[in-house]
């Protein structure tokens, strides 16, 4: 998914300042089309914030009249739950958990080429 961002930069209406709550240091502003819908938020932080912390973020479900689809719809992940699991999980795991993980996947898809052997 490609986001648009020259159509976000035209469709903001409303900009509103967040500055406290949930444990946040630094404040939030969260971006509304002209109907109040939320397009995309930037959130700030200091040194003792990481890279994720910061920068602009958007929320897909929310913001898809923002996104389109590099391969035009062809593939979509969007009801893969266990797809977005996966990958919330790898980004937690270890080196060691990565590597059982793709023994596990490429398992399976050798069994789905009929090879049953690792390429």
């Amino acid at each position: 998914m490609i986001y648009d961002y020259d159509k976000t930069k035209s469709s903001i209406k409303k900009i509103k300042k967040i500055s406290s709550g949930r444990g946040r240091k630094h404040p939030v502003f969260r971006f509304f089309d002209k109907d109040g819908n939320y397009i995309a938020e930037v959130r700030y932080g200091n040194a003792t914030a990481n890279a994720l912390q910061r920068g602009l973020w958007t929320h897909t479900k929310n913001a898809t009249p923002f996104f389109n689809s590099l391969t035009n719809g062809w593939i979509n992940y969007s009801h893969s739950e266990s797809l977005k699991e996966l990958f919330e999980l790898a980004l937690l795991a270890t080196e060691n958990g990565h590597s059982a993980a793709n023994s596990v996947l490429l398992s399976y898809i050798n069994e789905l080429k009929g090879t049953g052997r690792a390429s």
